[in-house]
């Protein structure tokens, strides 16, 4: 399986999260990579899924995995 990259211009990085929005509810997802590249979402690199910031007043949801 091809690994992704970073969503983020100028980032070589793998991707290890999958970032989506909802701009209605004024949210953002950020959770383990998704199955799939989905043009709606954005893969992030651990760097910049550390970095993630929102708009004021967004909430973030984070989705860990579990870890047995």
């Amino acid at each position: 399986m091809r690994t992704r990259l970073c969503s983020k211009v100028g980032c070589a990085r793998e991707a290890v999260t999958t970032l989506t929005y909802d701009y209605g509810d004024q949210m953002a997802a950020l959770g383990p990579l998704g199955g799939a590249s989905d043009p709606q979402a954005h893969d992030l690199c651990a760097i910049h899924t550390d970095r993630l910031s929102v708009p004021k007043g967004w909430v973030v949801v984070r989705h860990e995995t579990l870890r047995v």
